[in-house]
């Protein structure tokens, strides 16, 4: 009799969390023709049926309810067996991380290249969004690990501080911004470019100008935060964005600093991930961006 595999065990609680066939199919680097043969593998191995397609989804059979804890056991004592042997490079797979623009473009190219030194043979699926939208993704099982700013609605068993970026205001020493304190009406003299709508800095700006009705300002929202940066260094306005995503702009002087004396909150980033479920390197990499994080703002 064929023996039960990792991998059809991994199919099962991956169809299980996803309620997709296609969508394990993803987790797992496969193809969904491999994830159906691996669960009627196992079906028929068990001699019972574990799960029903449901009108596009999945629902697990009573036999399917009963494994499932015990295919997780499974996968977590085989993730332990690995961690004990105090071998990085023996874990395989794909870490699934969802980020935000403004990771994107501070630390992330360091964070995965200390990632895949550490793991050598991890690969990596990169998504970019908003956090609320990478807080659903988690939620729904279809990232591992996000890097993404408070707040949450919902909370999870894994967090890793990863710190606050501060914002600052900037111009193109071609606007000639930077002499002196600078009131809103200066600083509506040009368009103000900033983060996507429904973002915490957007809607606290919306807020801040509001207060003063009687001076117009031209707000443009951008959901593309490297556009933004550059049409600041172009000129085309003026911007509040991350001091780590401008750092090198103000050493070089294609960007200068302006002494507007209000600024949006510093927005406070975590790595967040379910910890009771996850294999031990995603608790890992929380822990190297934690790492990477402060490092970057120690600088």
């Amino acid at each position: 009799m064929a023996q039960i595999s990792l991998k059809q065990l991994q199919a099962f609680v991956a169809v299980a969390d996803l309620q997709s066939f296609r969508r394990a199919a993803d987790r797992l680097n496969t193809t969904q023709p491999n994830i159906s043969t691996r669960i009627a593998g196992l079906e028929s191995q068990i001699g019972h049926s574990l799960m029903a397609r449901d009108a596009g989804s999945v629902r697990l059979s009573p036999m399917g309810e009963k494994l499932l804890p015990e295919a997780r056991n499974v996968l977590l004592a085989m993730d332990k067996f690995l961690l004990t042997a105090a071998d990085d490079t023996l874990f395989d797979g794909t870490l699934r991380i969802g980020v935000t623009e403004m990771i994107v473009h501070t630390w992330l190219g360091e964070f995965f290249s200390a990632l895949k030194q550490r793991f050598p043979n991890i690969d990596m699926d990169l998504t970019v969004d908003l956090s609320v939208n990478l807080s659903r993704d988690l939620t729904e099982r279809r990232i591992d690990l996000a890097l993404q700013s408070a707040p949450f609605e919902r909370q999870i068993s894994g967090n890793a501080d990863l710190g606050p970026l501060p914002m600052l205001w900037v111009g193109s020493p071609k606007l000639d911004l930077s002499s002196k304190v600078l009131s809103l009406h200066d600083l509506a003299q040009h368009p103000v470019l900033t983060h996507a709508r429904g973002t915490i800095p957007y809607n606290q700006m919306q807020d801040h100008f509001a207060a003063f009705s009687d001076i117009s300002v031209r707000h443009v929202s951008s959901s593309n935060l490297a556009a933004c940066h550059q049409m600041t260094r172009d000129g085309l306005g003026v911007a509040c964005l991350p001091e780590a995503m401008v750092r090198e702009d103000l050493a070089n002087g294609t960007l200068e600093p302006l002494r507007y004396l209000w600024v949006p909150d510093a927005l406070q980033f975590y790595a967040r991930y379910d910890a009771d479920t996850c294999p031990s390197f995603v608790g890992a990499a929380a822990e190297l961006a934690q790492q990477v994080a402060q490092a970057h703002a120690a600088r």
